[in-house]
Parts: C-alpha cells; sequence; structure tokens
C-alpha cells in the first residue's frame, strides 16, 4: 500500500516509520526540510502521566512507553533519550531576599528562584531532542522502504466520483498512492483548500539553547516569571545530555508564513527572554547562546489534535494539532494511524475524541495566503 504523507515533522516521520514496518510504503512529501519547524525547535519533555483525567491519557502513556522501546531497540543515546525529575516553582525580574530555593530542588538556578515542589521522577518524565529524534525514526522508516521526497503540496486528487483521493500534486506532476495523509502542523490549514478539514492554527513560541558543558545535571524546571513589567511568563528549562540547555517561553499570537523557513522570533522576544535566563540561573548567565529562534505549535479550537479519517472521503487522513505535546504523543500517533490505514481501526489508542468530524470544516475560501502569511 501506497501512502503520500505531506508533511516531514515528528509526526509524519512516525506514521512513516509504523507504516513501513508493516509493510507498507510510505512516501513522505515536505517542503521545506525535515524537522524545519516545531519538530526541529521544541523542547522535546515527556510525560507519562502529566495528560491523565483528560482524553489524551490514552494517547501519552502508551507514547511514553513506545519512546522507552525506541530508546531500547534503536539506540536512544543517538538522539537524546534520558529519564530526568522535573521541578516546578517561581522567579521574578525584581530580587527576592532572602533566599527561597528549596534545599532538594535544582542547584543550578539562582538563589531567587523559589522551587515549590518536585513535578516528575525519572519514572515519569523524559526527554528527547527532538531533530534527532524525528531524523532517526524518518532514517528507520527509509531502512524500511519509506522514501522522502522533497517538493510542495499544491493540490489533493481525487477520483472519477470525487468520493475518494488518489494523490497529491507536487507543482505540476501527479504522485498517486492509496491514501494521503496530512500532517503539516499548522500548514495544514492550506490543506483546507482541498479537503474537509477544520481549522488548525500556529501558536507561536520563543526558545534559546545555551552551551551550558556540565553545569547542569538532567532536571526540567518549569517557572512562573513575573517581568518587571508585571507581565507573567512560564518559561521551561530542559538541559540536555549533549551539554546544552534549551529554554523556552513567550508566546504569541503572530501571523503565519506560508513558508516555514520564513519563521522569526518576534521584534524584542529574544532580548526579553534572554534577560530571563539571566535571572534565573547564573549557569545561563555565563553561558554562550548557540540558537535564537521561534516556532508555531499546531492547535485546534478545543485544544486536542486531530487524528483520524477525513469525513465523507475515502483514502484522506489526517494527524496533526497536538499543541504542546507533539513531540511527545508522536510515536503512538504513528502507530495508531498505521491501525488505522492499514487494518480500518486503531486498537492501541482509542481515537475517538481525535475524530476530525467533530469539529466543523474550514470554510476554503477563507484560507488565504497574502505577503508570505497565511490570513
Amino acid at each position: 500500500m501506497r501512502v503520500l504523507i505531506c508533511g516531514g515533522g515528528v509526526i509524519g516521520a512516525s506514521i512513516a516509520c509504523f507504516l513501513a514496518r508493516r509493510g507498507a510504503r510510505p512516501i513522505v512529501i515536505e517542503r521545506t526540510g525535515l524537522a524545519c519547524a516545531a519538530s526541529g525547535k521544541s523542547g522535546g519533555f515527556l510525560a507519562r502521566d502529566w495528560c491523565d483525567g483528560s482524553p489524551l491519557e490514552g494517547l501519552a502513556r502508551r507514547s511514553f512507553a513506545l519512546h522507552a522501546e525506541l530508546a531500547r531497540r534503536l539506540g536512544g543515546e543517538a538522539w537524546g533519550y534520558r529519564r530526568m525529575t522535573s521541578y516546578a516553582g517561581w522567579a521574578s525580574a525584581e530580587p527576592r531576599s532572602p533566599r527561597r530555593r528549596s534545599p532538594g530542588g535544582p542547584q543550578w538556578l539562582g538563589d531567587d528562584v523559589a522551587v515549590g515542589q518536585r513535578l516528575g521522577t525519572p519514572q515519569s518524565t523524559a526527554q528527547v531532542h527532538p531533530a534527532l529524534f524525528t531524523a532517526r525514526m524518518m532514517r528507520a522508516a527509509e531502512a524500511a522502504g519509506a522514501r522522502l521526497r522533497l517538493g510542495e503540496v499544491t493540490g489533493i486528487v481525487h477520483d472519477t466520483s470525487r468520493t475518494r483521493v488518489r494523490g497529491v500534486e507536487i507543482g505540476g506532476e501527479t504522485l498517486e498512492g492509496d491514501a494521503v495523509v496530512i500532517a503539516m502542523g499548522p500548514w495544514s490549514i492550506l490543506a483546507a483548500r482541498w479537503l474537509p478539514l477544520p481549522p488548525v492554527f500556529g501558536l507561536k513560541g520563543h526558545s534559546l539553547v545555551f552551551a551550558t558543558g556540565d553545569a547542569v545535571p538532567a532536571e526540567a524546571v518549569f517557572l512562573e516569571y513575573r517581568e518587571a513589567s508585571g507581565e507573567v511568563h512560564g518559561p521551561e528549562l530542559f538541559p540536555r545530555p549533549d551539554g546544552t540547555t534549551y529554554v523556552c517561553a513567550i508566546s504569541s499570537e503572530s501571523p503565519l508564513p506560508v513558508d516555514p523557513a520564513a519563521v522569526t522570533p518576534d521584534d524584542g522576544a529574544v532580548e526579553r527572554l534572554h534577560a530571563m535566563c539571566r535571572a534565573m540561573s547564573p549557569a545561563l548567565a555565563a553561558a554562550r547562546v548557540l540558537a535564537q529562534q521561534a516556532c508555531h505549535r499546531p492547535v485546534t479550537q478545543d485544544g486536542l489534535p486531530l487524528i483520524g479519517a477525513v469525513p465523507g472521503l475515502g483514502g484522506a487522513y489526517v494527524a496533526t494539532g497536538h499543541g504542546v505535546w507533539g513531540i511527545l504523543n508522536a510515536p503512538a500517533t504513528g502507530e495508531a494511524m498505521a491501525e488505522l490505514i492499514l487494518d480500518g481501526g486503531a486498537r492501541t489508542v482509542d481515537l475517538a475524541a481525535f475524530d476530525p468530524a467533530r469539529l466543523a470544516p474550514l470554510d476554503p475560501r477563507l484560507v488565504r495566503t497574502g505577503a508570505g502569511m497565511l490570513l
């Protein structure tokens, strides 16, 4: 079975991997580059039970287990897989006195950072380097028979009855397939011009990557930080085993460029984030900045991903809208999508809550581009 997967992020690569493992022939079609957007610029944090009590519980728990299984089978040290402890706390641009940091909390934070609680242990929280993980999933898919093709999808090809898809257009060429999967993150909104899909939006986040060496242990930190202006943010700090530390904060609803390569930080956002980092940790204040970047995480109207068959159109599927949990939930999404496409239904995870039919499709006339931005 030939499955055309539109999008070379972590979701598309994971779907390709699980399809190829079962003998299908997936082709991942990517416009800009593998993991070029949120899949390459996110934190890569994994949590087993943080989605408990929500519709995401089964997906998250299955995916957390799959991450561990993939690490054992494929050599997770290659993509920075490791278990870690995680903490919550708060900080402020205004110095505090006296010291409020918990004695058992991370010692690499500043004295003015208050650590309120431990959120997770190595049994319940872990991490990966998202770009490396995405690349490894794609390589595993290719080793099993998948292909990666660079090109921009410009349309969906239907059969003569227009009740089933039979391929995609890439420029002026038609690439035929037995099924088509839309997995383009927030750019999946472009596919609403051709398929009855609910809207997907991009929530922009900013991040810095520091060269911290061995100064920071395997401790993830989630803080509430108050700027001098009174504005409150939620910085997340993720040390990585390669001697770097990733920090993200400052979200916005900035317009989404048509080309993922055109995503750039908002004016002043990187400088504000850097100021937070200097205030939160002496180790970060002394470290060299390796990357300053931004990405758009895909979100839906109700905050749940779209995972399933496109209503009323045979052979068409969608998998996007995972928000901040895209890296975590990619393996279970890939596994379930492979089951859905090849077997007619997912067995490992109940996808009912993520059915695209639960939301009204976007009017295709609303999908417009202007000045290189999606409107």
